[in-house]
């Protein structure tokens, strides 16, 4: 896990996701998209736990930086924002397509890259990713974007891996209860078929700080208990203990 490292994350990501990844995903869609409240990351967190979307979201412009199936994007559209969603993978996006012809509801999905968005500066009043860009993309370019892609004021809302479960994540791909990385130079994960990012609490801080946000929160995220399910990189156990995701929220100044 370091921050130097080859720059083709984007094309070994993107032959992941649709050669591989896409084809787990898919079927969770339409349980994603029929959800009346929304429930974020590994633990289905509830809306109303931890308010991730804005209270005066009806209305706003909104971009889901890697979007995959879109289902962020249909919960923006059912509080009554206008999202577009973006993504690298053809067949998230085809998923997506399709979810929206079942649920009838419409909204633009793009085949791009959300650390190269083709939307003009100042085009959105939301930019929010769930294990998106957030966690597939480089922090040091997607940021920047989002932060040009917001207008003044405008919302940053992204979940992803925690600090401490990417350290305590062992040689097997699981969390453990020791720490098997050092911090300093935390950023860059290679899984062998893909790439991922996570960034200390510091560096993110002042990676939002410097490209004009104002950081508003840091949620940790515990497990239920009890949890439906425990996970190939992280158990139940483990995430009661200490945080294996987290929610950070951050409005681009004035």
């Amino acid at each position: 896990m370091t921050h130097d490292g080859p720059t083709d994350h984007l094309e070994q990501n993107r032959r992941y996701w649709d050669d591989q990844a896409a084809a787990w995903h898919g079927p969770l869609a339409r349980d994603h998209w029929a959800q009346v409240e929304p429930r974020w990351g590994l633990w289905g967190t509830p809306e109303s736990q931890v308010s991730v979307l804005p209270s005066d979201i009806a209305g706003m412009r909104a971009i889901e930086l890697g979007c995959g199936t879109a289902y962020v994007s249909a919960w923006l559209a059912g509080a009554g924002a206008h999202p577009v969603g973006i993504d690298l993978s053809e067949q998230q996006l085809s998923t997506a397509r399709t979810m929206q012809a079942e649920f009838g509801i419409d909204f633009p999905l793009v085949l791009g890259n959300a650390e190269e968005v083709p939307y003009a500066d100042d085009s959105f009043d939301l930019a929010i990713s769930e294990y998106g860009a957030s966690l597939w993309c480089d922090p040091y370019r997607w940021i920047p974007e989002a932060a040009r892609l917001l207008a003044p004021g405008g919302r940053l809302v992204f979940m992803r891996y925690s600090p401490l479960f990417a350290l305590c994540t062992g040689p097997e791909g699981a969390a453990g209860t020791t720490l098997s990385h050092p911090q300093f130079g935390l950023t860059r994960w290679n899984g062998g078929d893909h790439v991922q990012f996570v960034l200390p609490h510091g560096e993110t801080l002042r990676l939002l700080r410097s490209c004009g946000f104002v950081v508003e929160d840091l949620i940790e995220i515990q497990a239920p208990r009890p949890a439906q399910r425990d996970y190939s990189e992280v158990s139940a156990d483990w995430a009661r203990q200490w945080p294996s995701e987290e929610i950070w929220k951050a409005r681009l100044a004035d």
